[in-house]
């Protein structure tokens, strides 16, 4: 090991969110006693997201509960914090980063925790204040100013998760709101028809203008957004404008040293990249995901940056166990609590279990006749009893599937 050095670290975490500060907890949860660093781009030490769009935007939460752990917990724990600082260069063979401020770091072992930027428009205007992603406290805090400057006309481009998310709050928030998607449903990607009817539903009913199959051509004003301009020539007004259109996996620097990767850093079972002593986890880890076929994907949740995390920091500290943890999400919007395990990707059937128009129904969805994810919509027993029929890839009968009285607990049968 290296001896304690402002310019050394055994174990150095490129990042500080989730996968970043969980690396450093299970680090000193397993017993690693080296010196342990980590960088993080943003200015706050490690934080959640996932309320950032939720809680924190609609001013239900103060910022200082969005903390992972309390402040004095990195230094209780020896951990070092680099705030405010990018890494822009990775030197494999002399095992250093170059950061965008101050010298060169020398690492035992790396660990890429950077999670993934938003992506942009590429449209004319895109550059106009005004125009939002929701990734960052930063980003949060500009958007709530401009509402709170008087902003009520707000455009939410993209019906995923971030983008309807947005769109509750906003409307909880007496704006008004128009949530423009390119693809025939929202949610298109990641859940089946019957929910994405669902949410539209629920959004139009709440007073969202929900345009889907639309297709942006560009942003109207001269300094500051006016209004999103749509391919057919029709321009809605906005005073401020939402981009919640995915992200791209913050790699470059891995990638120009030569790590294996495109869409992500390609990492193995042990979240190892294709570089000595390196590590990715989270966002920016593509993996074999065996809940997927072994489809070699990324996986954009709490729960993976988490869990990969801890898979990394067990490795480092001689306990190496393979990644097989179930992927699980949520997402709140309005009293609607959306619970999901598994992946969807490449189902063939749907089932749903529960009314929708009782706002408490689960989608389960088969392949081949086994249930390989679900979505529960206020269907906590669903998700709970439901999270085993995926782990076990059980293949019950659909009658009985099909009916919400009977408990998913009593059709946890084996592969057939």
């Amino acid at each position: 090991m290296f001896e304690k050095n402002d310019r050394l670290a055994d174990v150095v975490i490129v990042g500080a969110g989730h996968g970043g500060a969980q690396c450093a907890i299970a680090l000193r949860q397993n017993g690693f006693g080296g010196t342990v660093t980590m960088i993080g781009r943003e200015p706050e030490p490690p934080y959640e997201r996932p309320p950032l769009s939720k809680e924190y935007f609609a001013r239900e939460k103060s910022f200082d509960r969005l903390y992972i752990r309390p402040l004095a917990f990195w230094a209780e724990k020896d951990i070092e914090l680099r705030l405010g600082t990018d890494v822009t260069a990775v030197d494999p063979a002399a095992k250093q980063i170059t950061l965008s401020s101050g010298p060169k770091l020398t690492y035992g072992t790396l660990i890429w925790a950077t999670g993934g930027d938003p992506r942009r428009l590429s449209c004319p205007g895109a550059e106009l204040a005004g125009v939002h992603p929701v990734r960052t406290r930063a980003d949060c805090d500009q958007l709530m100013d401009e509402i709170d400057r008087g902003a009520r006309n707000i455009a939410v481009i993209g019906g995923g998760f971030i983008g309807l998310e947005a769109a509750a709050v906003l409307t909880k928030l007496g704006c008004k709101v128009t949530l423009l998607e390119a693809l025939p449903r929202v949610l298109a990607r990641v859940a089946g028809e019957e929910l994405s009817e669902f949410y539209e539903k629920e959004h139009r009913g709440r007073g969202v203008d929900l345009r889907t199959g639309v297709a942006v051509a560009g942003l109207a004003g001269q300094d500051r957004v006016t209004g999103v301009k749509l391919a057919d020539g029709t321009v809605v007004p906005a005073d401020a404008v939402i981009v919640g259109i995915g992200i791209l996996p913050a790699v470059g620097p891995l990638l120009a040293a030569g790590a294996a990767g495109d869409d992500g850093v390609l990492v193995d079972e042990y979240c190892r990249t294709s570089l000595a002593d390196i590590y990715a986890v989270g966002d920016c880890a593509a993996f074999a995901c065996s809940y997927a076929g072994g489809a070699v994907m990324r996986v954009e949740s709490v729960q993976n940056a988490s869990d990969m995390a801890t898979c990394a920091a067990k490795a480092i500290c001689g306990d190496g166990q393979p990644y097989r943890a179930l992927p699980w999400f949520w997402s709140d919007q309005y009293d609607l609590r959306l619970q999901t395990a598994g992946i969807s990707r490449g189902y063939t059937e749907t089932i749903v279990r529960g009314d929708p128009a009782a706002r408490s129904f689960s989608v389960v969805y088969l392949k081949d006749g086994a249930v390989i994810a679900l979505d529960c919509v206020n269907m906590v027993k669903d998700y709970v009893q439901g999270r085993k029929l995926v782990e076990a890839g059980s293949s019950p009968d659909k009658t009985q599937l099909a009916d919400a009285n009977v408990p998913l607990k009593g059709l946890q049968l084996p592969p057939s």
